[in-house]
């Protein structure tokens, strides 16, 4: 008899999971580029999967420039004339300092160096020897320490402890060079995550960002982690953190965004409720971002963040036409969340305006009824 029944709850189980798997897949993929019944992209305007940018959330003309040339020649004043002149407060300057000690980091892993060559990246070791007291310099490479230890080593090693302790000096040498500058305590925000700052100790290191940049949108980001459950919160706290930030945010401001960040970063991974994107916590939390979006300066440098996320949510909530004008502003760069969780950050992007246009198209859309 007891046969009988687990028989009876596995057939039943099949019923709801089956569906749902099938549902799940057609959420992830698509019908190949080319198929007679693929929906295409391009008759939109889009750019084409292999020339999607994944280098940045949008476009900076100015920093792809300078990296050109410093990539080119190793020759990093490029670099420290255009953080120079870059706003210490704004969101552009953290944005760039992420570039270039990214770009460093990308250069060393792929050429560690020998006997023969240079290792990769040598022009940031160049920056900080010829100028040391250069408040650009210290933080691209205070960052470029942070994404070391968390590109080469596992948490909770000696190793990433070294690194990220190293890390930690280079932050305090970089806000010594530039006190009223943000971006060397929001890139302490990844060492206190790592190096397991208590919270009384992250939130004297969160006051200091207040003071000097409250509205900073970057600064939330970084800090949010650190409130997930996965590190040193939970569901409860981060949403806490995320709706004050939001509660808070001075007109024009895209902290009113910051709930659906906290949703994302507290995702199930396996969802058997079809309706889970159309509840109230994510429709609301997509109201607040579209809401920021609408709002927010057409030049805001984190706006592109806020819409690449809003595409995710609104393609999984089939809101097609929604997802499509967040498309139009930010296809043909792909640096942001959640692509960047990918391996292959230009696939997966792609894969969601296929699905967004496909979705357009079957409810009467076309290129002609979308506004641009």
């Amino acid at each position: 008899m007891e046969i009988l029944w687990v028989l009876m709850a596995l057939i039943m189980l099949s019923f709801v999971v089956l569906p749902f798997l099938r549902r799940r897949r057609g959420m992830i993929e698509q019908v190949p580029e080319g198929h007679p019944d693929a929906a295409d992209p391009a008759n939109y305007g889009f750019v084409r999967t292999e020339e999607l940018d994944i280098r940045m959330p949008g476009p900076d003309q100015d920093l792809l420039d300078v990296l050109d040339v410093v990539q080119h020649t190793q020759d990093y004043r490029a670099a420290q004339q255009l953080l120079a002149g870059t706003e210490i407060e704004g969101e552009l300057r953290w944005q760039r300092v992420q570039a270039f000690a990214g770009a460093a980091a990308l250069e060393l892993q792929q050429r560690p160096g020998g006997v023969s060559e240079a290792p990769g990246g040598q022009w940031l070791r160049v920056w900080r020897v010829e100028a040391p007291k250069d408040a650009g310099g210290a933080a691209v490479h205070a960052e470029f320490l942070v994404q070391q230890a968390w590109r080469t080593s596992t948490p909770g090693t000696d190793d990433f402890r070294i690194i990220m302790e190293e890390a930690k000096d280079a932050c305090g040498q970089a806000a010594l060079l530039s006190p009223g500058d943000p971006v060397p305590y929001i890139v302490e925000l990844s060492v206190a995550r790592g190096l397991n700052y208590s919270q009384k100790e992250f939130e004297q290191l969160w006051l200091k960002i207040l003071d000097r940049a409250p509205a900073h949108m970057g600064a939330h980001l970084a800090a949010l982690h650190y409130w997930c459950e996965k590190w040193h919160g939970s569901r409860e706290l981060a949403n806490s953190f995320a709706e004050a930030a939001a509660a808070r945010a001075p007109r024009g401001s895209l902290l009113a965004a910051m709930p659906l960040f906290a949703v994302f970063e507290h995702l199930p991974e396996v969802n058997l409720v079809s309706s889970f994107y159309q509840s109230e916590v994510v429709t609301k939390a997509i109201h607040g971002a579209l809401f920021a979006v609408h709002a927010a300066r057409p030049d805001d440098p984190m706006l592109a963040h806020v819409r690449h996320l809003l595409v995710f949510f609104l393609v999984r909530s089939e809101r097609w036409a929604e997802a499509m004008n967040q498309l139009i502003h930010v296809d043909g760069h792909v640096g942001a969340l959640p692509w960047t969780l990918s391996a292959d950050p230009a696939g997966e992007f792609a894969v969601y305006r296929a699905l967004a246009v496909a979705g357009y198209e079957a409810n009467g859309g076309s290129p002609a009824t979308l506004p641009h």
